[in-house]
């Protein structure tokens, strides 16, 4: 069952947006209940999977500040959004009898796990979905670049990160019709020419351990599964 897998433990980035449905705010469950089959679906493979959710459903830290909010407090905020984020998948990944743990990086026990690094990889061994929530429990940095934190330590084979669309792109697809579609990118095209892919701190810490980073379109029902068989696919952005 799984010899057919080219990555058998993944880190999964998901923006806080494919959460809150078309509108991409707030909990929307049928999205949830969509990302909990995808996970389960790529979890019946053999692959071991971490995940690491965004909170801009909820509390975005931009507009936080710009109605006078300060960075850190914004940035506190927006973890406690991934953290509520990590509990809606929790719910509706163990309502499907797959075993779940919350580990968040800001220590809050009544609702979460401690992230402790070998009892993540504890979990991990023992085939339980780990969702790592509350980014590095730092502000000024983005879970983008915690999802490449924990893809490094928990041994990931790749970093995959589920968006709305199937790929990196020279432009923005939905506003440019001629922006082309990348198959494959190296990690000093994405950081030179500054493609949407994740923040720059992120890419350069793939980079440096040699983590592969492939982007595609969660939406797409059995996407994940496909990317793990290493079917064509997103775009692969790698050395």
């Amino acid at each position: 069952m799984g010899q057919e897998l080219i990555y058998r433990r993944i880190l999964l980035k998901l923006s806080g947006e494919t959460m809150g449905g078309a509108e991409g705010r707030g909990l929307d469950i049928p999205s949830v209940e969509r990302i909990a089959d995808e996970v389960l679906a790529a979890r019946a493979l053999g692959t071991g999977i971490a995940v690491v959710i965004g909170g801009g459903n909820i509390m975005r830290g931009t507009a936080a500040q710009s109605a006078g909010i300060a960075r850190v407090t914004a940035d506190q905020m927006g973890m406690l959004a991934t953290v509520i984020n990590s509990l809606a998948l929790q719910s509706r990944l163990e309502n499907k009898d797959c075993p779940t743990r919350v580990m968040s990086a800001v220590e809050m026990p009544k609702f979460a796990e401690a992230y402790i690094w070998r009892r993540a990889l504890r979990h991990l061994d023992k085939g339980r979905v780990v969702i790592v929530a509350a980014g590095t429990g730092n502000p000024y940095f983005s879970t983008d670049t915690a999802a490449a934190l924990r893809a490094v330590e928990i041994g990931a084979a790749a970093l995959l990160k589920g968006t709305k669309v199937d790929g990196v792109y020279s432009g923005d697809p939905m506003k440019d019709p001629a922006a082309v579609r990348y198959a494959s990118l190296t990690y000093a095209r994405a950081l030179a020419e500054g493609l949407k892919v994740m923040d720059a701190t992120a890419i350069t810490l793939c980079q440096e351990h040699r983590m592969p980073i492939v982007v595609f379109n969660l939406n797409q029902p059995g996407s994940l599964a496909r990317v793990l068989r290493g079917e064509p696919a997103g775009t692969i952005i790698k050395e």
